[in-house]
């Protein structure tokens, strides 16, 4: 799949941090959509076109962490990028054994999430 047709989807419940992802993914040539939760995220046409998600750990309702087990319970594996404010080792340790691409601690540069999704977007293309 070439990057230019990947669609990120980002789900965090800061909306200046979701534009914030959404320009610098559109920057990088990816389609991207933007959500502000994990509930609204699943409810969307959206899940079956996600190449790769971006999401908040620490979020109302849902975190990242229960969406992710969520979309691989029912089957979906999307290469999945959780980033935090509130890094927790345990909780980066399991994400990443369960299979997460990258777990990444806010503020990160710009570099270190554009190179995550890139691997997470090889991965698919394997």
């Amino acid at each position: 799949m070439l990057p230019e047709k990947a669609m990120i989807s980002v789900v965090d419940d800061d909306q200046q941090f979701r534009e914030s992802v959404k320009r610098l993914m559109k920057s990088v040539g990816y389609i991207t959509t933007v959500f502000a939760s994990a509930a609204e995220f699943l409810e969307s046409s959206y899940v079956e076109q996600t190449s790769c998600l971006i999401t908040d750990i620490n979020m109302p309702g849902m975190s990242g962490v229960e969406l992710y087990r969520r979309l691989i319970e029912a089957g979906r594996t999307i290469p999945t990028i959780l980033i935090t404010a509130y890094p927790d080792d345990s909780v980066r340790e399991r994400a990443l054994k369960d299979g997460v691409c990258c777990y990444l601690r806010k503020p990160f540069r710009e570099n270190e999430l554009i190179g995550c999704v890139r691997a997470a977007i090889d991965k698919i293309s394997l």
